[in-house]
């Protein structure tokens, strides 16, 4: 009985599934995976990233950037704040790291 019980608790729950496709999804192209390190590496400098920072550090054109940005952003894995004409991004730290726990339940069952 003991085992059914633990079995159950490790059970994913229907959010964190919904949040292991989601964002797994998001990530699931190579150039969205390197712009959200890009974005996070300067997130941990403080660096701010804009638009044309993205755009500059990679060898694409400025729709397909806007396209992945916007997937990321769509995920909630990346947040955007408007200043002025600028639209910076960031991290979401606080999803990040759930989906990180997530993937480790996952892999675990």
């Amino acid at each position: 009985n003991d085992m059914r019980i633990r079995r159950d608790s490790d059970n994913m729950l229907e959010e964190e599934i919904v949040l292991l496709a989601k964002v797994s999804d998001a990530l699931a192209h190579p150039v969205r995976i390197k712009i959200f390190q890009f974005i996070m590496k300067n997130n941990a400098t403080l660096t701010l990233v804009c638009n044309k920072d993205v755009v500059a550090n990679f060898d694409y054109a400025q729709a397909t950037i806007s396209q992945h940005l916007k997937t990321l952003i769509k995920s909630g894995l990346v947040e955007v704040q408007k200043k002025d004409k600028f639209s910076y991004y960031f991290v979401n730290i606080g999803l990040h790291n759930k989906y990180v726990q997530v993937v480790q339940k996952f892999i675990r069952q």
